[in-house]
């Protein structure tokens, strides 16, 4: 009985102390999420290899319609290994107020949002929330505000941070992801 009881322990910990589980996935990928429409969470480690987006969105924001120009990039560049992840949050303001389900209807009906995008996180202060805690971490950039960008290379190590108030579309955004997206990890 001790030998199964110690077997189910170690089976417990294995993903999270294992050399299998810390060298297969980098460590600002390595969170399981939960997909804004309910179900099993996810492992991010799925986009290891992508260049990865990660934004805290609101629907009832001054910056809300960056919806449409993350979508716009996502389309654009999900072939050559892209990927937009958005986390709602009511962190900022209380303009996330909705239910998950109220969310996922609001990006469909208003943007036609086909990136991947998270149940809300409901941590106080968001960068306290496992998933942003590591970006920030990496950058010493917490958000101040909804849709600030974490933008992770290929390598899953190396994270820029930017500000609320950066377009999807600037010009000097696009520059950036396409030369994350020109290297190899």
């Amino acid at each position: 009985m001790k030998s199964i009881i110690r077997l189910l322990t170690l089976l417990a910990v294995w993903p999270a102390t294992s050399a299998f589980a810390a060298g297969a996935c980098p460590a600002l990928l390595n969170h399981a999420v939960e997909p804004l429409t309910g179900g099993k969470a996810q492992s991010m480690c799925q986009y290891e290899g992508r260049v990865v987006l990660v934004v805290n969105t609101a629907s009832e924001c001054g910056y809300t319609g960056q919806y449409e120009g993350l979508q716009a990039l996502y389309k654009k560049y999900a072939d050559r290994g892209f990927v937009v992840l958005g986390f709602p949050s009511n962190a900022f303001g209380g303009q996330e107020p909705g239910s998950n389900k109220k969310i996922a209807e609001f990006c469909q009906a208003n943007f036609g949002v086909t990136f991947p995008v998270f149940a809300k996180v409901e941590t106080m202060p968001l960068s306290k929330a496992p998933v942003f805690a590591g970006l920030v971490a990496a950058t010493g950039a917490a958000p101040k505000w909804n849709f600030h960008k974490y933008l992770i290379d290929r390598s899953g190590k190396r994270v820029e941070s930017f500000e609320s108030g950066v377009e999807p579309q600037s010009s000097q955004f696009v520059q950036r992801i396409e030369a994350l997206i020109a290297q190899r990890p």
